[in-house]
């Protein structure tokens, strides 16, 4: 989650708006009389603090609150950035939901949790969307260490029906003790396609009991919707419920239909009449995602909304307008919109809202090396009909443009959120000799374990993966990306490649994607994890790299250097160290993929700086020039599948201290490996067995905490480095 802009309104408690926000107000056409302000009982969702006081409202006032929800949402996204569209079309549902069920009694379990906003303003949690100064105090998904109406962490998606499913089985063994009573299941939002979900309702079919399952159709995943089973959805929605085949039905749940998903009292009504039911229902509602955003476009010519949010034409701002707004997949609503300006109904970029504090930003590293590898890969799609890129969801995110879709055709194939599907159909792809190039976030990879295991290394599929958010970083603690390295450089067959620069990045991808049977392709399965903040931080500033200022040398070459090698003053020579790699390579194309890369010699010290690292390893040996007259040797690995045995012998003669940076999980990690090489490998001339410092991240879930703090917990700076080697001299 992003922090707080900081051009928010005035957190006092009082209605007038601050000059910031008076003119983020009138930038979106927000009125400043109705955005809400907390601690002013005049507004209702000031005076929640428990879904019992949802239940205590008229009934008349239930579209008024959705309405305060609506416009304080909208605000929220402005200034701060978030799910926000999922949540708008969850409005009216989140409401009903707790004015019909008795939470936390009565366990209602969000799938992905995005969608949850809603239900953290109805459950004590509205000042965290109101006041700018409060932003941080909730995450963007459920937890129960906030509240104890959160069943779950939930950051992934399609689990919430096998969890509701495992409340249930609960309750119903030990009756009316166990506390538990309605078991409600909030899935959705693309969910549905996850291949657990299925799972999910398979078990919940055959086990029976009270669960209600509510299918938030809008008919939307995080991008289009894609899969066999929408078609029967659409019909399903046409025909009010009543179509066949219904896939519900076939998996032996009851099914009600509600067309009105946003609207507050059929949902109501709706909700009524399943609770306390006896056998599990899919309860089918149809929302429209980002409802209160303004659908219109300025003029013809232009391919963006209109900047108003908010539509006062109607009680809760929802347009009436029809969800169904394009006739092919790849550009929903035809509005080619960036993600600071969402649009209501089937669009992408309501899916991640930026602050507008992001607005004019360059890209992130996700989209800016997401967006150079799509520009590689897709002049070679004439001339290969088997080259093909796979996203399991969130294409936006990483890069993968509207326009490079359109283009790319059959060559681009959307699985919608299914990991392991993705990862598995790569494999079909490339035993038919077939290039597949899979895409998605690190965090989401773990989802796909098993398939990276088997249908991946164990039969030696030529798949490539782009591993996106990789390393530390601020996110959620359902995000983190820390554990990549850990999970895939640990898999057999699997060479896991790290560039540090846009020029390595884009030839391992070429190296990776080389077409079947040509003489350099590799003769497996390859990862590559894309740059991250600090490597795109030093492309864009060189001194950043202080030792070579981002001037490297070209690729080692296949020699090798005898282990015995060093300068006269007792380091090793860049010109001369070219590596072996400590693993048979297939060929002579992946023992140069796989030699690690001197970019200084030196002596005393060596600094060894995997992936994000490597600029804090350039910057550390700075420090111990300028300050110890020492000057480093400062490798660049470029992988972490297998070590570089000759460059680690050469290290013997003249270093005392071998150090290794990374930005992930130090147990189990790539620098372990290091310290266990000199470790197994020990000589009997104690002076040739340099000591080995390994820095990363410890073994632990981080929430939110911004990378500079991680940094610094893990001893990941110049200072801390450069302290814990000259303690040791």
């Amino acid at each position: 989650m992003r922090s707080a802009s900081g051009n928010g309104f005035d957190s006092s408690d009082s209605f007038a708006v601050s000059g910031a926000a008076e003119r983020t107000a009138r930038l979106h056409d927000i009125p400043p009389s109705i955005t809400p302000s907390h601690g002013d009982d005049s507004h209702l969702l000031s005076r929640i603090a428990s879904p019992a006081d949802v239940k205590a409202l008229a009934p008349n006032e239930l579209a008024e609150l959705c309405r305060e929800i609506r416009t304080t949402l909208l605000a929220y996204g402005h200034q701060h950035g978030g799910h926000i569209g999922s949540n708008l079309g969850m409005v009216e549902a989140t409401v009903a939901l707790h004015r019909v069920f008795d939470s936390p009694r009565d366990r209602i379990v969000f799938d992905v949790s995005h969608q949850s906003y809603v239900h953290k303003m109805l459950t004590g949690r509205a000042a965290a969307y109101l006041d700018p100064d409060r932003f941080s105090e909730v995450t963007g998904f459920t937890n129960p260490d906030e509240s104890k109406h959160d069943q779950f962490v939930l950051g992934h998606t399609g689990t919430s029906i096998s969890l509701a499913c495992g409340l249930a089985k609960t309750r119903d063994m030990e009756g009316p003790g166990s506390g538990i009573g309605n078991v409600v299941a909030v899935i959705g939002d693309g969910s549905l396609s996850s291949g657990v979900a299925f799972e999910g309702l398979n078990n919940a079919a055959e086990q029976g009991g009270n669960l209600i399952i509510v299918f938030n159709d809008n008919e939307m995943s995080i991008a289009g919707d894609f899969g066999g089973m929408y078609g029967p959805l659409a019909r399903l929605r046409a025909s009010g419920g009543t179509a066949q085949p219904n896939l519900f039905n076939a998996f032996g749940l009851d099914y009600r239909y509600v067309e009105a998903g946003n609207d507050v009292s059929a949902l109501v009504a709706a909700f009524e009449e399943v609770r306390d039911i006896d056998h599990p229902v899919v309860v089918h509602i149809h929302t429209l995602k980002g409802a209160g955003y303004d659908g219109e476009e300025t003029h013809a010519d232009r391919q963006t909304a209109s900047a108003s949010p908010v539509s006062f034409d109607s009680p809760t701002g929802v347009h009436p307008t029809d969800n169904v707004n394009h006739s092919e997949p790849w550009h929903s609503d035809h509005c080619n919109l960036s993600d600071h300006e969402p649009h209501e109904g089937q669009c992408e970029a309501s899916h991640w809202q930026n602050p507008d504090a992001a607005i004019g930003k360059p890209d992130d590293p996700r989209k800016h090396y997401g967006k150079m590898a799509m520009a590689a890969l897709e002049p070679r799609f004439a001339a290969e009909p088997g080259l093909v890129v796979i996203s399991p969801a969130t294409p936006g995110s990483n890069g993968i443009t509207h326009e490079f879709r359109e283009r790319a055709g059959a060559h681009y194939v959307d699985t919608g959120i299914t990991e392991s599907h993705a990862v598995a159909y790569a494999a079909g792809i490339a035993r038919a000799g077939g290039t597949p190039v899979v895409a998605t976030t690190a965090s989401f990879f773990q989802r796909a374990y098993d398939q990276f295991f088997q249908e991946m290394s164990l039969n030696r599929s030529r798949v490539t993966v782009l591993d996106f958010l990789g390393g530390l970083s601020g996110s959620d603690n359902t995000h983190s990306g820390a554990y990549d390295v850990t999970m895939f450089s640990n898999i057999p067959g699997v060479t896991m490649l790290v560039p540090t620069s846009a020029r390595d990045y884009l030839a391992d991808l070429a190296w990776a994607t080389a077409p079947a049977g040509s003489a350099d392709a590799p003769a497996g399965p390859a990862v590559i994890r894309v740059p991250g903040e600090a490597i795109l931080a030093a492309e864009r500033d060189a001194t950043l790299l202080p030792v070579t200022g981002g001037q490297i040398a070209d690729r080692p070459q296949s020699a090798s250097l005898p282990a015995s090698a060093s300068s006269a003053s007792g380091g090793i020579s860049a010109a001369t160290v070219r590596g072996t790699v400590s693993v048979t390579a297939q060929h002579a194309g992946a023992r140069h993929m796989l030699d690690w890369r001197v970019n200084q010699t030196g002596s005393q010290v060596a600094i060894i700086g995997l992936g994000n690292a490597y600029p804090l390893a350039e910057q550390t040996a700075a420090a111990l020039s300028d300050d110890y007259g020492i000057t480093a040797t400062v490798i660049d690995p470029r992988q972490c599948t297998s070590l570089d045995s000759d460059v680690l012998e050469s290290l013997r003669d003249g270093h005392q201290q071998v150090i290794t940076l990374e930005d992930g999980q130090l147990e189990g990690g790539w620098g372990e490996k290091v310290t266990a090489y000199y470790a197994n490998h020990h000589v009997s001339d104690g002076s040739r067995n340099p000591h080995v410092l390994n820095f990363g991240a410890a073994k632990e879930f981080t929430d939110r905490v911004p990378l500079g703090e991680l940094n610094e917990r893990y001893g990941l700076t110049v200072e801390q480095v450069t302290e814990a080697i000259t303690r040791c001299f």
